[in-house]
């Protein structure tokens, strides 16, 4: 027997014996208007009874337990910096309620009795309204007068940045080493369904993929240890979607935060919905060597070219570098000039000469 079944039995009790002591008064009234009534009094009871009786098992559950279920998963859906907000901002509307209680009191009747109750629901509820949707705002005001307190005399710094971290980019790998260098700043949010997407694939039936899945939890782990960059586990979620992307981006337009990603489908759909996205390819591509023609440096030819006597050798970042007339400088350090740069839509091919070849 579930708890709405339950009500409305009590609910049909309690509202029948309402209706039993409220037959006699009814039939008196109706008596009064129809003398000959042709119904006895132990039928009006008995009717009057069993309207009661009805109307209580069909209400009773809208009025009792459908608005505590409607209330629960309000609260399930809500995160627990909502839940605190919403607390503290009534009980601010009540203080401020009952600081104005003595002055609305003091107005003519019938307003000093009815104003104080009104001014108790109304402000307790902007309260609640104004501390939930502005709690970003009272979040940051709190955080900025403690890190004044708090580091007096220091310089300042970043205002909190966070940034929502993908599957994808603790994958990768280079995540660990961006961090080291100090760029990203702020701290990194991996949400629990991330975490768990990530101990999905670590524990998958395909090799490579379990690799790849262990690597992810080893360079999380790493920048736990490592400190430079603040890692938190979160269990903010998205209620009603499961797909990790569209959770991911729902939660970086409630945060207002980026994601930090290297799927590229994702950061399409991201930047489609005007969120902003931290590529680590678009990085890596950013911070490549620039070279001009006419410009010399050094490199290994490593392997023999597709066109005679050509040599490759390859740049840091990983750029590939065709070397006229390398060939016989195969596993040697050489210095050259560049002659050509190509940038393709496979990447970028820098074609350089021999300083002796001149």
């Amino acid at each position: 027997m579930n708890a709405i079944l339950i009500s409305r039995i009590i609910g049909a009790i309690v509202l029948g014996i309402v209706g039993v002591f409220t037959g006699m008064p009814i039939y008196e009234y109706i008596n009064g208007f129809i003398p000959y009534l042709s119904l006895s009094q132990g039928a009006v009871i008995a009717i009057t009874t069993a309207l009661f009786t009805i109307i209580g098992f069909l209400i009773t559950p809208y009025l009792t337990i459908k608005p505590l279920q409607a209330l629960a998963r309000l609260f399930k859906r809500s995160s627990p910096q909502s839940l605190i907000s919403g607390v503290v901002g009534l009980l601010t509307g009540l203080i401020i309620a009952a600081i104005m209680a003595y002055p609305l009191s003091l107005l003519p009747q019938p307003l000093s009795s009815i104003m104080p109750s009104v001014g108790l629901v109304l402000l307790g509820y902007l309260g609640v309204v104004l501390f939930v949707t502005r709690q970003e705002d009272f979040m940051n005001v709190f955080r900025s007068m403690s890190s004044r307190s708090g580091r007096t005399g220091k310089a300042p710094v970043d205002g909190e940045r966070r940034i929502l971290v993908d599957t994808s980019a603790i994958i990768d790998g280079r995540i660990s080493d961006i961090a080291k260098t100090g760029f990203l700043g702020g701290s990194l949010i991996v949400p629990r369904f991330v975490l768990n997407e990530l101990q999905f694939v670590s524990d998958s039936a395909d090799s490579l993929r379990r690799q790849r899945g262990r690597r992810g939890l080893e360079t999380l782990s790493e920048m736990q240890e490592d400190g430079t960059v603040p890692v938190i586990i979160s269990d903010i979620d998205v209620e009603g979607v499961r797909e990790v992307d569209e959770r991911l981006i729902l939660l970086a337009r409630q945060l207002e935060c980026p994601i930090l990603t290297n799927d590229y489908n994702l950061n399409r759909v991201a930047e489609l919905q005007g969120v902003r996205v931290l590529n680590i390819n678009d990085l890596a591509n950013a911070v490549k060597v620039v070279l001009l023609p006419g410009e010399e440096f050094r490199i290994e030819v490593i392997q023999e070219g597709k066109e005679y006597q050509q040599g490759v050798g390859y740049l840091d970042d990983g750029t590939m570098v065709v070397i006229e007339s390398g060939e016989k400088y195969l596993e040697q350090t050489i210095d050259v000039t560049v002659t050509k740069i190509l940038q393709t839509s496979a990447g970028r091919m820098i074609f350089a000469k021999p300083i002796q070849e001149h």
